[in-house]
């Protein structure tokens, strides 16, 4: 009998970041007092004027299928976010809607790679873009960017990393899994790289883009050079900003031949996304944000907290982020620890495992995100749990003896 599975299935893993939050879900409903902080989804609510907007979308019989990218109404709404956040002008025929932010990225990827196809990934990165990139049978290429670098790309490293065979640049700012926000500047400098590069298409994945902290500011690349718009395709999605995680929309603005091929590809999968979810979304898009403030401060309250908590742990450096709701803290002094079974601490993933079993925290190893000694936590989650998450972390390497 041949086998059953693929061998593109083979080249390909689990998302870590999944499975780890799916460990910890076991462990709680087998009993374990375990505290996540492995889950990248907001704790609050969907706002309830979004809600109400789903209910009546139902109640009008808007529950049949509807054009296979978006219906006119939510294309509408984002060209007009698009419009006023990022001073970027799209037609509705620019624009994709799909069921969550990973589908857009996925349709693109599968849209317009060949064999052999590189693509550019700042790392660490997150954990699903490599894996995308090998089903499209592309070649990953990853440039390391380290915390001296605070986790973001320099012009010099995009240079070095661009070969004939570049098609894709990807681009996360706000970044998950570090918070890295890119300055103004910072993506100028990037901007002029790929001007000399015409043939390298350009993905910002912008999906933590209202979540920014103190004095930093948020830019797409398209917005601080616009002549990149014309290879750009800038994405977007509901499920950070809005706490719509569940309801699955993810949209994009770019070229329009790129979004008809993403429409092809994805009227032959997936089809439309939900209709309900989409009279949501348009529904959040024209509505008002008031709802962040409350939010941003808590986010920012609960980051404080972490970083200064994480940092008073011997072995543990942890850098306060500008955005997003993670933070990525170096475990380098923890590499090599003995724990007090005897195991060694060889690796991030094995400091990960050690929280587990002797903190009950969950964290996701750096391993994942293609910049080992660190992991990253995620502060969605109310700060009692992240004081208690923290103090269990500290007891925990409390007990292991430092190389």
């Amino acid at each position: 009998m041949k086998p059953y599975l693929s061998e593109r299935l083979k080249q390909i893993k689990p998302s870590p970041t999944m499975a780890i939050s799916d460990k910890a879900r076991e462990l709680r409903a087998a009993g374990e007092d375990v505290i996540s902080l492995s889950q990248g989804e907001p704790d609050f609510e969907t706002p309830d004027h979004i809600k109400q907007a789903a209910l009546k979308a139902m109640r009008d019989g808007h529950t049949r299928y509807t054009s296979v990218d978006g219906i006119p109404e939510l294309k509408s709404a984002i060209c007009t976010k698009f419009k006023q956040d990022n001073q970027l002008s799209y037609d509705q025929s620019q624009i994709s809607v799909s069921t969550g932010g990973k589908q857009v990225l996925y349709n693109a990827f599968m849209a317009t790679l060949n064999p052999g196809d590189e693509v550019v990934i700042p790392a660490p990165y997150w954990v699903s873009y490599p894996d995308m990139v090998v089903l499209a049978e592309g070649r990953p290429v990853f440039v390391p960017c380290p915390a001296e670098n605070n986790f973001k790309l320099t012009a010099k490293d995009l240079e070095a990393a661009i070969t004939p065979a570049t098609r894709w640049l990807i681009l996360n700012s706000p970044s998950n899994p570090t918070g890295s926000v890119y300055s103004r500047a910072e993506l100028e400098a990037l901007a002029g790289v790929l001007l000399r590069h015409p043939d390298v298409l350009i993905m910002t994945d912008d999906i933590y883009e209202h979540l920014i902290y103190g004095d930093a500011h948020f830019f797409t690349l398209a917005q601080v050079e616009p002549e990149l718009i014309f290879r750009t395709l800038t994405c977007n999605g509901m499920s950070k900003t809005y706490c719509m995680t569940g309801w699955r929309i993810g949209f994009a603005g770019g070229p329009e031949p790129l979004i008809k091929a993403m429409a092809k590809l994805q009227s032959q999968s997936t089809s439309n996304p939900t209709s309900i979810s989409q009279y949501a979304a348009t529904a959040a898009l024209n509505g008002g944000r008031e709802f962040l403030a409350e939010m941003l401060a808590a986010y920012e309250e609960r980051r404080d907290t972490v970083v200064k908590l994480l940092g008073n742990i011997e072995g543990i450096t942890c850098a306060t982020p500008d955005g997003a709701f993670y933070v990525y803290p170096s475990c380098a002094g923890l590499l090599g620890a003995i724990a007090p079974t005897g195991e060694r601490l060889e690796n991030d993933t094995a400091v990960g495992s050690y929280l587990l079993d002797a903190a009950k925290v969950t964290v996701v190893p750096g391993e994942a995100f293609g910049l080992p000694g660190h992991f990253r936590v995620s502060y969605a989650t109310a700060i009692e749990n992240l004081v208690e998450a923290c103090d269990r972390i500290r007891l925990a390497c409390e007990k292991l003896t430092l190389s």
